[in-house]
């Protein structure tokens, strides 16, 4: 069973970039497809990205596409996600979230077993 845990999430102005990590204890983590997904207050909890246990296979949502890139390090058990030209609807709680899938992308919540806490990303206008 993988532990997983958010970290990087702020305060920041429209335009601005953040790069939120997910660290995993626990498991073989190349052994999991791993998905960032993120909850708006009073909206329900939707996909933004996620990458294959090799890295090989990689999917955005269209909302992030070309602003955000997905990424990880199997050696340092972390998926990195890069998020650039925020804007105010960016702002969200971001949760990681592992797969045991691990050579299967998918966008469906719940396709995923483990999650972490979330990070909360505010985006000032």
């Amino acid at each position: 069973q993988v532990q997983l845990a958010e970290s990087g999430g702020g305060l920041v102005q429209a335009g601005d970039s953040l790069r939120l990590s997910c660290a995993a204890s626990g498991g073989t983590f190349s052994d999991y497809t791993v998905g960032w997904f993120r909850q708006a207050p009073g909206k329900e909890r939707k996909f933004v990205a996620t990458i294959s246990g090799s890295s090989r296979s990689f999917f955005y949502d269209e909302s992030v596409r070309g602003r955000f890139t997905i990424s990880r390090d199997n050696a340092k058990n972390t998926v990195d996600l890069q998020l650039n030209s925020l804007k105010a609807e960016d702002t969200a709680v971001y949760y990681c979230a592992a797969s045991r899938m691990a050579s299967m992308i998918t966008a469906s919540s719940s396709d995923y077993e483990y999650w972490g806490q979330g990070t909360q990303v505010t985006v000032s206008s």
